[in-house]
């Protein structure tokens, strides 16, 4: 593996591309449904949201703020199967924390977990116990942010397992633990069912299992309401992974050519997997869209889909697994329905915040559930 020291530099002429793009934006019409006083988003994101969001990427948001915090921390470019990854690297002053490799997902970046690393890698700085100590390891997906675009077919989350474990071990760790959410719980589980020797364990914040037919007869209330939104979500939520698991390469030429395309594309997500009533701080949502804008991630980050959407494994994991069902999340499914594919589930929460982007939305509660799981499997 080639590793070489990394940082991101996006040249003023990008930012200035970027703002005139904005100012020159043909806008779509407002749409057609309304829901009183409150923007109603049953059609995608409403116009005067994306207007008032765009004026003030337009007008006010400064890339260069979250550049300089991530270039704030060590981050690598590593060649792995002739790919050139974006990988933050932050080792614990702890001698004996545990290695974690955490995996974003569509449509995150590993700006999900900035709020997230400093706690987690040095947990006596941040008020918690040193023996909850992780080297924290955060790789961009191939496709995403500064990691290469693949050129080939092939990229899918069997092929991006095998690449984070040669990762994970020429970073010199031989035994690790891996976290992810969307993608990153799909890359997560692949990694424990093809390289389990390499795993202490590993935590999901969106654990992807079918739901037990045998309990059909005999569902709890939860069971029930699940079963209902992910019948919801099949009839009005899957637009954009059929577009992006069949045609991502149409899709990419709005997503490169247009801004506002681009976040719109992004933000409706975050609205929409997010727990009801959760609010981001504008920067804070352009800083994800970024990663997407600046390096023209549009159609490499949707290839994803058209490369492992229609056949994600779902072999039975045995390593040690903790899962996090927050409230807010797409599916969630009961502890019952989980042990019929992770026969070691050594933890199994449902916080009362939070939704799919957990280390965004709730960071504090996300570190706990991490912290939590991984005592769990460490006590065995």
């Amino acid at each position: 593996m080639e590793l070489t020291p990394f940082h991101i530099e996006v040249p003023q002429a990008d930012l200035d591309d970027l703002r005139d793009r904005l100012r020159r934006t043909r806008w779509a019409e407002r749409e057609t449904v309304a829901d009183g006083d409150a923007l109603d988003w049953s059609q995608g994101a409403p116009l005067a949201y994306m207007e008032d969001l765009c004026t003030y990427w337009a007008q006010q948001y400064d890339w260069r703020a979250v550049e300089a915090r991530v270039n704030a921390l060590p981050q690598y470019r590593a060649v792995i199967d002739g790919l050139g990854l974006h990988v933050l690297h932050v080792r614990s002053p702890e001698p004996d924390a545990l290695p974690l490799i955490m995996t974003h997902g569509w449509p995150g970046s590993i700006v999900e977990f900035l709020d997230v690393i400093g706690p987690l890698s040095d947990p006596r700085s941040h008020g918690g116990d040193a023996a909850d100590a992780f080297h924290v390891v955060c790789p961009s997906l191939p496709g995403y942010g500064w990691s290469d675009k693949p050129a080939a077919t092939g990229w899918d989350v069997v092929r991006i397992a095998a690449a984070w474990d040669e990762l994970m071990r020429g970073l010199g760790y031989d035994r690790y633990a891996a976290q992810g959410g969307d993608w990153g719980s799909m890359v997560s589980m692949t990694m424990a069912m093809r390289h389990p020797a390499s795993l202490v364990g590993i935590h999901v914040n969106m654990p992807i299992v079918r739901p037990d037919r045998s309990t059909f007869d005999d569902l709890t209330d939860a069971e029930r309401s699940t079963l209902d939104d992910m019948a919801r979500h099949r009839r009005w939520g899957v637009g954009y992974s059929t577009q992006q698991s069949t045609r991502p390469q149409t899709l990419g030429y709005a997503l490169a050519d247009s801004p506002v395309g681009q976040c719109a594309w992004v933000v409706e997500k975050f609205h929409e997997w997010s727990e009801p009533g959760a609010t981001f701080a504008k920067d804070r949502l352009l800083d994800n869209v970024m990663f997407y804008w600046l390096p023209s991630a549009g159609a490499s980050s949707a290839r994803l889909y058209w490369e492992s959407f229609r056949e994600v494994p779902h072999d039975t994991v045995s390593v040690p697994t903790g899962c996090s069902i927050f409230p807010g999340e797409i599916f969630r499914p009961s502890r019952r329905w989980l042990e019929q594919r992770f026969t070691d589930l050594r933890y199994y929460h449902q916080p009362d915040r939070g939704g799919h982007f957990a280390a965004f939305e709730q960071p504090e509660l996300f570190v706990d559930e991490v912290r939590r799981c991984f005592r769990a499997i460490r006590e065995g």
